[in-house]
């Protein structure tokens, strides 16, 4: 169906594309995901980026010391106005905004909720660059989802924005075929990079007022949310596969481990064995010269671990120094004991 900014009448120039000069845009985002991106818009020549929106800058390591998303970094180093309120939906928030003309707004990796009252300002509306195949993992962890859960494609979609988390008609998608192997780190990069090209593709079509949009089918929908540092904890409950999906889609964030009788493991690389007919679920037992997590349906194979407050090392290495490990069972939150 026909959509974006006045579907329904005749196609023609979009404000600020002929006689007046480039398109006043405004841009929001704030994680690594969104530099490629806003690189992209700031070379383009038919938009003028009149400002960046981005979040404030956060405490961060035991310093405490205020740190710049890399969103404000690269405004900074392309001197566009910075702009990092707490939340939008405050008048202060909307009227610095409203103050900057903006006739279209493209946003990635914000971090935040957008009003509505922002969300009218730009007359061509707010370009969502999204890093999954909506509406399926839609919210704050997309990028995540798509591995752990399994997914055999990866891609980027454009929206224009609504009210929803995710849900407005969908402008543009790409998409390519996941090997199985890949890590969050790596997925983002090729899904930064696609989208930025996704976005310049699709912005001739946006501009003139002509692109076709398509409604979300609700019915296929999915949900991620922001992941806490206890989503990483690696369950027997689950199969060797799914914990193995986990370790690659939460690098760096949550990351994922063991609770063991020597404290808490973290689980870098990980590979998959099949069960024995002896194995207890939550158990470690010896797998290859390595140490292993029994589930209910496979053995989860560390490969590269590291204690707290220790180097990384070889999972070869680490049973060597903890074979008191082997026979016995990893904690649970909250359980004194083994599980």
């Amino acid at each position: 169906m026909s959509g974006g900014p006045g579907a329904g009448a005749e196609p023609g120039p979009a404000p600020g594309t002929t006689g007046n000069g480039p398109v006043r845009t405004i841009f929001f985002g704030s994680g690594s995901f969104a530099v490629p991106i806003l690189e992209a818009v700031a070379a383009d020549p038919r938009l003028r980026l009149v400002a960046v929106v981005t979040r404030p800058d956060r405490p961060a390591g035991r310093s405490a010391t205020l740190q710049r998303t890399p969103v404000a970094e690269l405004a900074a180093r392309l001197a566009v106005p910075l702009l990092q309120p707490p939340v939008l939906a405050t008048q202060e928030a909307v009227t610095d905004i409203q103050r900057r003309r903006p006739e279209l707004g493209i946003l990635a990796d914000y971090g935040r909720i957008v009003p509505r009252e922002v969300l009218e300002l730009p007359a061509l509306g707010i370009l969502n660059v999204h890093p999954s195949l909506l509406p399926r993992h839609r919210g704050a962890s997309p990028i995540q989802a798509t591995i752990a859960d399994g997914d055999v494609r990866a891609g980027v979609s454009i929206i224009d924005m609504d009210e929803g988390v995710d849900t407005g008609p969908i402008v543009a998608v790409t998409e390519w075929p996941l090997t199985g192997r890949e890590r969050a780190p790596e997925v983002e990069a090729r899904a930064a990079r696609a989208g930025a090209e996704l976005l310049l593709r699709a912005l001739g079509s946006w501009l003139d007022q002509s692109a076709v949009v398509e409604p979300q089918e609700a019915m296929r929908a999915s949900t991620t949310r922001p992941l806490r540092r206890e989503d990483g904890r690696l369950e027997p409950s689950r199969s060797a596969e799914e914990l193995e999906r986990r370790v690659r889609a939460y690098d760096p964030w949550p990351g994922t481990f063991l609770e063991t009788d020597a404290g808490r493991v973290i689980v870098h690389e990980a590979t998959v064995a099949p069960s024995r007919a002896d194995d207890v679920p939550g158990m470690l037992v010896e797998q290859d010269q390595r140490l292993a997590l029994a589930t209910h349906h496979g053995r989860l194979v560390l490969e590269r671990v590291q204690r707290e407050g220790r180097d990384a090392t070889s999972g070869e290495e680490f049973l060597r120094g903890q074979r008191r490990l082997v026979g016995s069972r990893v904690k649970r939150p909250g359980v004194e004991g083994s599980t």
